[in-house]
């Protein structure tokens, strides 16, 4: 298992204002599968999680963590959510990968992270639902599941 988590130079990443970038959820997948140490971190809701689904790692033996980034129902940040990150990931250099519906949560909680020390925090693009697409609904034109990325239902 490679060791080195120069990112950028191995994968395709796009650049970012205050974390280490983005990646497709095809990246993501690749990074997961190749850094043994590399970590998808799901900061959506319980809600989201119990009635729209987690990504599947088990391929991979490996467990999204899970994460709330705004706590449900007020949809306020999560004051703890540094903190109990930080209590569970020992390695700051680990691939840490930041998974949302669409992108927005996630590209801040990356942000969040690096401040607090972390140095490869990385955006999975698109979330597990992806954008709208032209009836309104999520899921068909990007992200996780459009990606045909393993999930399941909770």
């Amino acid at each position: 298992m490679p060791t080195d988590h120069k990112i950028a130079g191995t994968y395709e990443v796009s650049a970012a204002t205050g974390y280490a970038g983005d990646v497709a959820p095809t990246v993501a997948w690749k990074i997961l599968s190749e850094h043994k140490d590399a970590v998808l971190i799901d900061v959506r809701t319980r809600p989201e999680w119990n009635f729209v689904g987690l990504p599947d790692l088990t391929a991979l033996d490996k467990k999204p963590t899970l994460v709330e980034w705004q706590v449900f129902p007020s949809m306020q940040p999560n004051p703890e959510f540094v903190a109990a990150l930080s209590g569970a990931l020992a390695d700051k250099s680990a691939p840490l990968l930041f998974l949302c519906r669409s992108g927005a949560r996630s590209a801040a909680a990356a942000k969040a992270m690096t401040a607090a020390g972390y140095s490869t925090c990385l955006n999975v693009a698109d979330g597990f639902e992806g954008p709208l697409d032209a009836q309104a609904k999520r899921g068909a034109t990007g992200g996780w599941k459009a990606a045909g990325l393993p999930w399941r239902q909770t």
